[in-house]
């Protein structure tokens, strides 16, 4: 769904929540802040992902079960930010951000955050 698509009845609609970095949307105007809005997960390592990183890390080369394991809790980070996002009746997130802390090397917490807003095409 494009940014020109987007209207408050297509709440429903998996992909009418915009994300966006940026803090203002070309084309549209925010017509109310509705604060700061996030998504968290906390993933453990499996020994699997760890061995492998012991291996690759004495050989070099890219850690794929870490990559895959990062990626797929930024994907789940940012699915329950969009829904904290829905549940405050936002239209759109401005601002969005992710931070990632490391749990001592076993586990890894990311976070999805921005402002949630309504917004109204120009």
């Amino acid at each position: 769904m494009s940014v020109n698509e987007i209207d408050a009845s297509a709440q429903t609609d998996a992909d009418a929540m915009l994300l966006s970095t940026m803090n203002d949307l070309p084309g549209y105007e925010v017509v109310e802040v509705l604060g700061e809005v996030f998504g968290l997960t906390v993933r453990s390592r499996n020994l699997g992902s760890q061995l492998g990183a012991g291996i690759k890390s004495m050989f070099g080369g890219e850690l794929k079960g870490m990559t895959k394991m990062l990626y797929d809790s930024r994907i789940e980070a940012q699915q329950r930010l969009i829904e904290h996002a829905r549940e405050r009746g936002a239209h759109a997130v401005l601002a969005m951000r992710f931070d990632a802390n490391d749990f001592g090397g076993d586990g890894q917490e990311i976070c999805a955050y921005g402002t949630a807003v309504r917004i109204r095409k120009l």
